[in-house]
């Protein structure tokens, strides 16, 4: 029982941690400001422009809040890390079943493949909404291995299991949470919550299998977050950081607001 009660504190923990930091970046937003508009085209060439975009917006205000909630996040749950996948590896064959195909699920292919699904099916069938989901599912994921990738190897933690020095952060909880995320900024938070509860599903499951630490899905859910508000942000205004120089040779940063 005390391993149960445990094990959903784990759960609830990761989804209050990662649901919460996706509205306290917006929350002064009113509810259809947030949803973005369809594009006019969302063919193979919008999709690569809105990419190189998409690394712009990626320092909007926002972002840096959510960075810094799922940072900070992160640094008060790792003195649990080893206590927390002590308490949920399991040897019952019915929570090794239940928790089987969520390393599937949230692995960057198939996350990758429904996303070219529904956008394709929204270009084939000429549904400009579908294909704009598409289109931004597609982009999160990128976006979001671009940064999980460099910081796996440049923290170097090794994964609770000695598999190797690729530990934080997850990967799996980023491309899940990336994904909840556009399905929220796109269909509200009503008709996004099971892909919330999915996506926690799979970053629980990451700690069950022994291949995470608590810390590692806390912030790789992070980057999931930001990752999915980066791709839906679609002209909004922001604000953004660009290093220049000054006469004497030095360098300064400065803060440009972009948008209306």
């Amino acid at each position: 029982m005390k391993m149960r009660w445990r094990a959903s504190l784990t759960v609830a923990l990761l989804v209050t941690v990662t649901i919460a930091a996706a509205p306290a970046a917006a929350q002064d937003e009113p509810p259809d400001a947030k949803k973005p508009p369809t594009p006019e085209h969302t063919g193979i060439h919008a999709l690569f422009r809105n990419l190189g975009e998409d690394y712009k917006n990626l320092w909007h205000l926002d972002n840096l809040a959510v960075a810094a909630i799922g940072g900070g996040a992160a640094l008060a749950v790792h003195p649990w890390d080893p206590d927390v996948n002590a308490h949920l590896r399991s040897h019952y064959d019915l929570v090794n079943d239940v928790y089987a195909p969520a390393k599937y699920y949230g692995g960057t292919p198939v996350q990758v493949s429904l996303s070219i699904g529904s956008y394709a099916v929204g270009r084939l069938f000429d549904m400009p909404k579908v294909s704009h989901l598409g289109m931004d599912l597609l982009r999160a994921q990128a976006i979001a291995e671009s940064i999980v990738e460099p910081l796996k190897f440049a923290v170097g933690r090794e994964r609770p299991d000695g598999s190797n020095h690729q530990s934080f952060p997850s990967g799996h909880a980023a491309a899940t949470f990336a994904a909840a995320t556009v399905l929220e900024r796109h269909l509200g938070w009503k008709n996004s919550a099971l892909a919330y509860v999915i996506a926690a599903y799979v970053a629980s499951s990451r700690l069950h299998d022994n291949v995470h630490y608590l810390s590692d899905v806390t912030f790789g859910s992070a980057v999931g977050v930001i990752a999915g508000r980066t791709v839906t942000q679609h002209g909004a205004a922001y604000w953004a950081f660009v290093p220049a120089s000054t006469p004497d040779g030095g360098v300064v940063i400065l803060a440009v607001h972009v948008g209306e």
